[in-house]
């Protein structure tokens, strides 16, 4: 089961991933601003739209990993990590191993 040094250092991990996809995405709007190419016309790939919002939906992705990393930081300061918090039984440690930030055991995930 991860100990908190683990969770820690996947939350820091998350948390240089959302700096390096806000830049992205930062950089990605710089250069639409500074192009006036009529991409969503463009046979040669994907449109700068597209672009934007696959790389949004990684950023929103990776954020929800920071938050649920701290979230199961907190329940391990106060004695509920790798409880379930739908039926109370312990969670696996192999699904805490794969899964760091579960809340639920494998029966009430499915």
């Amino acid at each position: 089961m991860p100990d908190r040094d683990t969770l820690l250092a996947l939350r820091a991990e998350a948390g240089a991933e959302v700096a390096t996809l806000e830049g992205d995405l930062d950089a990605l709007f710089e250069a639409s601003r500074a192009s006036n190419a009529d991409d969503e016309h463009d046979p040669e790939g994907s449109t700068i739209a597209f672009e934007r919002a696959q790389l949004t939906a990684v950023l929103t992705a990776a954020r929800r990993r920071v938050t649920d990393l701290t979230d199961a930081l907190e329940r391990l300061a106060t004695g509920s990590y790798g409880v379930c918090e739908s039926c109370g039984a312990p969670i696996p440690a192999a699904r805490l191993e794969a899964r760091p930030s579960a809340r639920t055991c494998v029966g009430c995930a499915s």
